[in-house]
């Protein structure tokens, strides 16, 4: 047993050492092991090993986000890509549809509804669970009001017009929108405690709040947004979505598909995100979203500013770190030391990934015959 220790420890430092990282080194990237089982959990549950790992406190890291900005680009996939349970996994992806309309609200009950408290505490004070846009901002709160005003004006939103929000988080998008531009909104969203919220904050104001799956609607729309939510949507339902928005976008009507981006196709989430963070859900590739709008729509816009997530995580790591001993009272202590790892995990490896460019953060306006004389790109 200890030899086998041996020979998977002396294995990941030289995986590491290709990144720049030591095993208990100095730098603040470097990782340092308390558990040397760590070694055989990692290398046989790759992504799930390296998580629970974390999660159950046997490393630690003094910069994890930069520990993943050197480590992502190796593309540790490949260490573990004989693994028979990722195999599984994955072909498991292949077969079955982990975001059919009879799964369509575990999303929310898994990852939206675990508590107000977590989100309040960590993100703007419009509650936007999305890419905040940097440009010329100084704090979260400005940036995320400067992604919100950037989305009304590729729009083109006018007083009067109806908008649909599909996924519509907290409402915050939507109340930011009735409010300086003057239109009506329909938000619908899978979360029950956003529903509620967004109900609450919206009240007074013409915007109707619906728990609703994108599937059911059937009416028309001026405009349609959504931000954040087409990763949920899985990439059996690509094509479904995209008709669902065809039938209710007016034919002059413009739609903005605000999404995480992958650099290559995939059939599934990284494990451990997919079994702690987001199930049934998967980041899409350029190819998957242009093969679900072919026939649909018109791509008029394209805008790619991915950095701006590392930047928008970053925030919300800070304001979760600050306010964690306010999380856990508010919660009366239904957050433990083992949340705090898995959420901290969570937003600083996702940091990294936007730092190192592996994913990407599109904004895509659509339109369904093209917009007269051509549409003019605003950043």
């Amino acid at each position: 047993m200890r030899a086998n220790i041996t020979k998977l420890r002396a294995f990941a430092e030289e995986v590491l050492s290709q990144a720049g990282i030591t095993i208990n080194g100095s730098n603040p990237w470097d990782i340092h092991i308390h558990n040397e089982n760590f070694y055989e959990r990692v290398f046989r549950y790759g992504s799930i090993g390296l998580g629970e790992s974390y999660m159950d406190g046997w490393w630690d890291c003094e910069r994890l986000e930069e520990f993943f900005y050197r480590l992502i680009p190796l593309d540790p996939e490949k260490i573990v890509k004989k693994n028979i349970k990722l195999i599984t996994y994955y072909l498991g992806s292949l077969i079955f549809n982990k975001s059919s309309k009879s799964r369509a609200f575990v999303i929310g009950e898994r990852h939206y509804d675990i508590g107000n408290e977590v989100f309040r505490n960590m993100l703007d004070k419009r509650m936007i669970y999305s890419c905040a846009y940097w440009h010329n901002a100084k704090n979260l709160d400005e940036a995320q009001e400067a992604k919100l005003d950037l989305i009304c004006r590729k729009l083109y939103f006018k007083p009067g017009d109806k908008i649909l929000d599909i996924g519509c988080g907290w409402g915050g998008f939507l109340k930011y929108a009735v409010e300086k531009y003057d239109v009506i909104g329909v938000g619908i969203t899978v979360s029950k405690e956003q529903a509620q919220y967004a109900k609450d904050i919206c009240k007074g104001l013409p915007i109707e709040i619906r728990l609703q799956d994108y599937r059911d609607l059937n009416e028309k729309f001026d405009h349609i947004v959504s931000v954040g939510m087409f990763e949920h949507v899985g990439r059996k339902n690509h094509r479904t979505y995209m008709e669902v928005v065809n039938r209710c976008l007016k034919d002059e009507g413009l739609s903005m598909l605000h999404t995480i981006g992958a650099p290559k196709t995939k059939i599934a989430s990284d494990p451990w995100i997919d079994k702690y963070i987001f199930p049934n859900s998967l980041i899409p590739s350029l190819k998957q979203i242009t093969s679900s709008v072919e026939g649909l729509f018109i791509i008029e816009d394209l805008h790619n500013f991915g950095y701006n997530y590392y930047l928008t995580l970053m925030a919300w790591f800070e304001n979760f770190h600050k306010n964690w001993e306010k999380i856990k009272e508010e919660s009366e202590g239904k957050y433990d030391e083992r949340f705090y790892r898995m959420w901290k995990y969570y937003l600083l490896s996702s940091a990294a990934s936007f730092k190192c460019r592996h994913h990407q953060l599109w904004q895509i306006v659509l339109s369904k015959k093209g917009v007269p004389e051509g549409y003019q790109s605003i950043r």
